[in-house]
């Protein structure tokens, strides 16, 4: 692996942009729908999600095989970096240290969320119309509520400081001005997307996603 580390690193790097970067902000927004419009429109993205041909093929190649590459190449840069952080401690060696540890967080957190959801439907324990009562009942478990909280902002972090690297390294960003205006704008997006997610995740507690019962019953009338 050591002759082609450069090229797995820019492998690496691309993936965290596209797509894992937008499958996250795809699940924000997808979810979001359940703050923004209740448990039917929440439902009815699901829905539309799964209706895209070739779901399947998406999800493998776009999604969870990208994911796979990311997240176990990642544990082998984090565990390969020196950290520095308590013999310099300034704030570039605190985001590179910090990428690595929400890295690991991530990593974890999608493989729980994953089997909660995804995998339950994939093996007929769930359905679809059934993930709005699932959030529900685990937004409504305290500890749970706190370990996905520690997971969302893992990830949201994980993204943005991610993009401030990827733009640098892809010399995108040169000079130490423009790396300091993507750093304040990608602070800003953490902080819009993290208000987000908390907002999506305080919405699946409301009592109407308890059941499915409410969902299309405007549909009938």
């Amino acid at each position: 692996m050591t002759g082609n580390s450069y090229y797995y690193r820019k492998l690496h790097s691309l993936l965290g942009v596209i797509p894992v970067g937008f499958f996250l902000i795809e699940h924000l927004i997808t979810n979001y729908e359940a703050f923004n419009g209740g448990h039917q429109a929440f439902i009815d993205s699901v829905r539309w999600l799964n209706s895209l041909p070739l779901v399947i093929f998406l999800e493998v190649f776009g999604i969870w095989l990208p994911i796979l590459y990311h997240g176990i190449y990642g544990l082998f840069v984090a565990f390969q970096s020196r950290n520095n952080v308590n013999r310099y401690g300034y704030y570039r060696n605190l985001m590179f240290t910090l990428q690595r540890i929400t890295g690991v967080v991530t990593l974890i957190f999608i493989a729980w969320h994953f089997f909660q959801t995804r995998f339950q439907v994939a093996i007929g324990n769930e359905t679809h119309d059934g993930l709005g009562v699932v959030m529900h009942e685990i937004f409504t478990t305290p500890l749970y509520f706190t370990l996905y909280l520690v997971g969302v902002l893992a990830a949201t972090f994980h993204f943005t400081n991610g993009m401030w690297s990827f733009l640098v390294s892809w010399g995108i960003t040169i000079g130490p001005r423009a790396q300091r205006v993507s750093s304040v704008i990608w602070m800003g997006v953490f902080v819009i997307m993290s208000i987000m997610f908390v907002l999506t995740m305080v919405a699946f507690t409301d009592a109407s996603f308890q059941d499915t019962s409410v969902l299309d019953m405007a549909s009938k009338h």
